[in-house]
């Protein structure tokens, strides 16, 4: 029903502090305040975005402080999961106002339909301009959400919010599963937002860059910037240019110091035999020469003193300087055994049909370490072909053979046991594995120690991706053909580089379906394909082009 927004919403975080069931804390003491306007909420993977939304969203309670929001409020998800049952007009949230409208339109007067419909008459039109405006205007409003693509049905989720008006509205990697098309889509929608307070947590860079302002999470604490993702980062790289040399500066007044001192000690040892040499040669008397070596040694102790003191100011200004730097640590593994020979045959499809999607009939051959980019629009059908080319779904004709051991890392990471650590996780794939070779492993995808303990439950987005990528490639037998499945939705601009690290080890050959054209060219890839009703060959130069028309033709 339609109403006019809170004239302050906002949402307030006072003295908060979470931390999952095993004792680990995500967040500690945060305050913060978000008002109106578009607020992109950034950081490294970890930090606890994803859980403050939650928190905002009442989904979690925290352990200390309170969470306040002004006005109603909307929640969309990072990993969001619909009933395949629904149909869109109960995705929309509009049944039974749909309902009563018809009631009505068909003579029926009873007053419990002018109640449920409101003021909202024009209910249905209003929907499917809602839908329009999202690229979904060929949905039906009784087509099911299991006949629509992850895409459409991230889509779908926005139209309900939208459509329902909230003062206050969270969005969790919103483009996440979204070709391009439907990205600008959703850009126009977030640029076009005016209602209250909008949140977004999301690695999209066009995105933020249409944000009011932008809160950086690091350290459990929030720092803020004007302005869009280009202000952000020309804030945050002037900072670290600023951070390099305080920190040059402070190594170099460490190793000033350390020198220092160590002359005070030369010149104290020298001055101590010296004075130890004239009382010799003139025959002081024993007590006026031991006065003089206490006064000498109570000298070069207030000396000495003094050095290791300024040292150790250094020192501190050095580890407050070090703090400063950001450090992103990169995943480095050894992989030898994924290796194929140049030209043994790893993947055949033959006259191969899915059971959905565009395709028709897909020919293709891949030979030795080739990297294949799938490239296709939402709806097209590249995750069932990528489903059925590692035996999950069978086709409706044709046929898909692999030769060579497979891996496949699917978009929704379902092949983790939230109930297991990260360490069991990977042992599982890795039957006959010794433990310390297992762990010597993760520890080169950032799971060093204590932490290839921790329960996959509680991992954030990208540690998730990390642990299912570790599972994944460290696996047994070695995968020599790897398939992911949009790899990037849940990273941060960190973990899409830590992702493309661990990918240069990789040996094998890949096969990977993506919209990230930087992240995919990044790959080194070999072949493009577009899906369609054929699997058409094109290059990076047709992709990009294609990626940059204003509609699909």
């Amino acid at each position: 029903m339609s109403r006019p927004p809170a004239p302050q919403a906002s949402v307030t975080c006072s003295g908060v502090t979470f931390r999952w069931p095993d004792g680990t804390a995500v967040l500690d003491r945060l305050s913060l305040v978000v008002g109106r306007g578009r607020t992109g909420l950034v950081g490294d993977n970890g930090t606890g975005k994803s859980t403050l939304l939650r928190l905002l969203a009442g989904q979690l309670r925290p352990a200390e402080g309170t969470v306040s929001v002004t006005g109603t409020l909307g929640y969309l998800p990072q990993n969001l999961t619909l009933d395949t049952a629904l149909r869109v007009e109960d995705a929309l949230g509009i049944t039974d106002r749909r309902a009563a409208l018809r009631a009505i339109e068909s003579g029926d007067t009873d007053e419990a339909h002018f109640t449920t419909l409101g003021d909202d008459w024009d209910i249905e039109e209003r929907a499917l301009a809602m839908l329009g405006s999202l690229g979904l205007g060929s949905l039906d409003l009784d087509r099911t959400v299991g006949e629509m693509s992850g895409g459409e049905t991230v889509l779908l989720r926005l139209a309900a919010l939208l459509l329902d008006r909230p003062d206050v509205l969270l969005l969790d990697e919103p483009t996440n599963n979204l070709d391009v098309f439907a990205r600008r889509r959703l850009h126009e929608a977030v640029a076009s937002w005016r209602s209250g307070a909008l949140i977004v947590v999301s690695h999209d860079r066009e995105l933020l860059e249409r944000m009011d302002k932008i809160a950086e999470l690091r350290s459990t604490a929030v720092t803020w910037y004007g302005g869009g993702w280009s202000a952000y980062r020309e804030a945050v790289d002037a900072q670290q240019d600023t951070a390099a040399r305080t920190l040059r500066t402070a190594e170099a007044d460490v190793r000033r110091q350390q020198r220092e001192l160590e002359e005070s000690r030369v010149k104290a040892a020298r001055r101590r035999r010296q004075s130890a040499k004239l009382d010799a040669q003139r025959r002081a008397p024993r007590i006026v020469a031991g006065e003089r070596k206490r006064s000498a040694q109570e000298s070069a102790d207030r000396v000495r003193g003094i050095h290791e003191d300024r040292l150790q100011e250094a020192r501190e200004r050095r580890e407050e300087a070090a703090e400063a730097i950001r450090n992103d640590a990169e995943i480095r593994v050894d992989l030898p055994h994924t290796a194929v020979p140049a030209g043994r045959t790893v993947l055949r499809l033959t006259a191969l049909r899915p059971r959905h999607g565009l395709l028709r009939e897909g020919e293709l051959e891949v030979r030795g370490p080739e990297r294949i980019a799938l490239i296709g629009r939402n709806g097209a059908g590249k995750t069932t072909l990528l489903r059925t080319l590692a035996g999950q779904v069978a086709p409706l004709s044709g046929e898909a053979r692999t030769f060579v051991p497979l891996r496949f890392l699917p978009q929704r990471l379902d092949i983790l046991d939230d109930d297991l650590s990260v360490a069991r996780n990977a042992a599982r794939t890795a039957p006959g594995v010794t433990d310390n070779a297992l762990r010597s492993q993760l520890a080169r995808f950032l799971f060093k120690g204590a932490r290839a303990e921790a329960l996959v439950g509680t991992l954030s987005g990208g540690e998730r991706f990390r642990a299912a990528l570790a599972a994944t490639m460290l696996a047994a037998p070695a995968p020599q053909l790897l398939m992911l499945d949009e790899p990037t939705n849940n990273l941060d601009l960190s973990g899409v580089r830590q992702l493309t690290a661990a990918l240069a080890s990789y040996q094998g050959a890949l096969v990977i379906a993506g919209h990230d054209l930087p992240f995919l060219e990044s790959l080194g890839i070999t072949r493009w394909l577009f899906v369609g009703e054929t699997l058409e060959e094109t290059t990076a130069e047709e992709v990009r082009a294609l990626l940059q028309a204003p509609e699909p033709v």
